[in-house]
């Protein structure tokens, strides 16, 4: 299927893209998992006031630009057995709040991101003689593949550019409860009971 035709994203307002940056910091944080930067979620965590409707800066990436990461980011979490794609629970939407956000982290994250997308829908345009939005799904994840497996220094920079991405993407997945369910995390669940650690879990830390 053509990507010019693919299902809309789901958009989220602004506060609520701005919570699922504070989910996934927490989430992150129980995980052990470095992809965001528990400093500077703390900064966004306090400015603005979630509890006031406008938000003290705009949204930065283009139509465009949003529509590639639209793209890249169902090839990075692909709808599956385990759950839907990563437009289906908001991810562009997602990465638009994170990269707009007027902070170091943040903005670092932007200068690698935005040419990165300029750079892969130039190889798109070049390879195939389209955008990268608007190839087919077989394109659009030969260009990714390429990106993984060629070590040659010319794709070093576009590697580095994925894996930034690919990092963002996978943050702004597992802060949904989708996400949590294709994890297996079960977190926030209430429980009648405590039986404890089975004698599995007993034996492996010398307890039993």
């Amino acid at each position: 299927m053509d990507g010019s035709t693919a299902p809309l994203p789901l958009s989220l307002s602004r506060r609520d893209a701005l919570r699922r940056i504070l989910t996934a910091s927490a989430l992150a944080a129980s995980l052990d998992i470095t992809a965001f930067a528990a400093e500077d979620i703390a900064r966004i965590g306090e400015d603005p006031n979630l509890l006031v409707k406008d938000i003290p800066w705009p949204r930065l990436l283009t139509p465009e630009e949003k529509r590639i990461v639209t793209a890249l980011g169902d090839v990075i979490i692909p709808a599956d057995e385990y759950g839907p794609a990563a437009s289906a629970v908001g991810v562009p939407d997602f990465i638009d709040e994170w990269v707009s956000a007027p902070y170091p982290e943040q903005q670092k994250d932007l200068s690698a991101i935005r040419p990165g997308l300029a750079w892969i829908d130039s190889e798109a345009k070049q390879r195939f003689g389209k955008g990268y939005a608007d190839c087919d799904l077989a394109q659009q994840t030969a260009l990714v593949t390429d990106i993984v497996t060629d070590g040659s220094p010319a794709r070093k920079a576009g590697y580095s550019f994925f894996k930034l991405l690919r990092d963002r993407v996978a943050g702004g997945y597992f802060s949904t409860p989708e996400g949590w369910k294709a994890i297996g995390y079960t977190g926030n669940v209430p429980s009648m009971e405590f039986t404890g650690p089975s004698p599995e879990v007993l034996q492996h830390v010398g307890l039993a």
